[in-house]
């Protein structure tokens, strides 16, 4: 049996949910398809704007630095406007589990690696660890988590000029846990503060933790742990040890399963139910058909039976290389995975990238072009297709990762993707 909406978005991450939301806003019938799950859950939470453009220093005003970007950045084609209602509309699915929403300033925010990130918006439990606070700090870290040293972390926080003093300590996790499930299993167990033995006791899993940190915390005013303090009850969890500890408690983002990821992908989750989005989950887009410049369908593979969708609108939002939005080979060379974009590229594999390995990377520019109202571009700058639009990874001009945009990209070219959607299912609908 067919399925029917007026706008159908592919992809179910940051920019396919946010393209999603924006397009229900109008008013129109929507449905996301998703097939694996997000790569939030392996982020960092952090949503950045733009970080850095050429230069080792990072950015203080992103808004500032939006008129040097070149031409065909994503930016500089959905425009300012777009990137504040991007912005805007995040604000208004994580409501205040975030901040940075107060300043159009990038935070800086610790991250395990030692590094300092320009972020625009940060969860509310790193907050305190933001790297302008002077505060003395004390980072917490746990024996047998081989991707995050305190010391280390410490070490490289101070080389970066942080105006604090900063220590690490590495301590015990209390109970139990098997090798493969440490950070999982111990933020459960500080979600439900489920009992453990310690130095011979019964106890919560969170008082126990509060004894193992308490004698270190000395002269710091504040304490940063990896961002495993709880899934849903992470306040109370913060709460708990601050109460106890007598400090500010933080979470440092980290490497996946990232919890600050899980956490965003669940807000969107809900928010795009909230809109009246329907999903269909775990079911890939396999072929479409178009007919006189208009996608009439597209197919979706559910459970082994090929199912055609129909709608007015389409929105690709399926992610950049790592996404599999785009595929490369020797043969076909860089493709779009579904709708088969045209993808601007060298013929030669050779210029695809730098030899240096922290040059600017040709290959981290890959993505369909677009215009103004997101519709990808063919070789001779006309639309692909009149009904289809893109959000987010699976559109190229930038190397948001090295200039720390990804997010930021995300958000203003769904939002951009979703309401011009939205809006030309109501001029049809008008002029019939």
């Amino acid at each position: 049996m067919a399925i029917r909406e007026d706008v159908i978005v592919i992809g179910g991450g940051l920019a396919g949910s946010v393209a999603a939301i924006e397009a229900a806003e109008t008013g129109a019938s929507v449905r996301l398809v998703t097939y694996k799950k997000s790569t939030l859950r392996h982020a960092s939470g952090l949503i950045d704007v733009l970080g850095y453009n050429g230069s080792d220093d990072p950015i203080a005003d992103p808004f500032a630095a939006l008129d040097d970007l070149p031409d065909e950045h994503p930016y500089s084609v959905a425009g300012e406007t777009a990137v504040r209602d991007g912005l805007d509309r995040f604000d208004e699915i994580v409501g205040d589990t975030y901040g940075g929403s107060h300043t159009d300033s990038n935070a800086l925010i610790p991250t395990f690696g030692g590094t300092v990130k320009p972020t625009a918006r940060y969860p509310a439990a790193a907050a305190a660890g933001i790297a302008s606070d002077d505060r003395p700090m004390l980072v917490v870290g746990f024996e047998g988590m081989t991707e995050y040293n305190a010391g280390m972390l410490a070490d490289h926080l101070e080389a970066s000029g942080v105006p604090f003093d900063v220590e690490g300590v590495e301590c015990s996790l209390p109970g139990t846990y098997k090798n493969d499930s440490r950070v999982t299993r111990f933020a459960k167990r500080l979600d439900i503060n489920e009992s453990v033995e310690y130095e011979g006791r019964t106890m919560g899993a969170r008082e126990a933790l509060i004894q193992e940190v308490e004698p270190h915390v000395g002269d710091a005013e504040r304490v940063g742990f990896p961002a495993f303090l709880g899934d849903e009850h992470t306040d109370e969890v913060r709460n708990d040890l601050e109460r106890e500890l007598g400090v500010d408690v933080f979470e440092i983002p980290m490497g996946p399963p990232s919890y600050p990821g899980i956490r965003l992908a669940d807000q969107l989750k809900t928010a795009v139910d909230e809109a009246g989005v329907r999903i269909t989950a775990g079911s890939p887009v396999v072929g479409f058909e178009a007919d006189d410049g208009e996608i009439q369908s597209v197919t979706v593979d559910s459970k082994g039976r090929e199912v055609p969708y129909h709608a007015e609108e389409f929105v690709l939002a399926t992610g950049g290389l790592v996404g599999k939005g785009i595929d490369s080979g020797r043969e076909e060379g860089v493709t779009e995975s579904i709708f088969d974009c045209h993808i601007p590229h060298p013929e030669d594999r050779y210029e695809w990238f730098d030899e240096q390995a922290f040059g600017d990377q040709p290959f981290a520019h890959f993505g369909v072009r677009v215009d103004e109202t997101m519709r990808p571009l063919t070789a001779d700058d006309v639309p692909e297709f009149d009904n289809l639009r893109a959000a987010g990874g699976v559109i190229g001009g930038a190397d948001t990762v090295a200039e720390k945009s990804q997010s930021g990209v995300s958000l203003a070219t769904a939002v951009v993707a979703g309401e011009r959607a939205g809006e030309q299912v109501a001029k049809h609908e008008v002029s019939q």
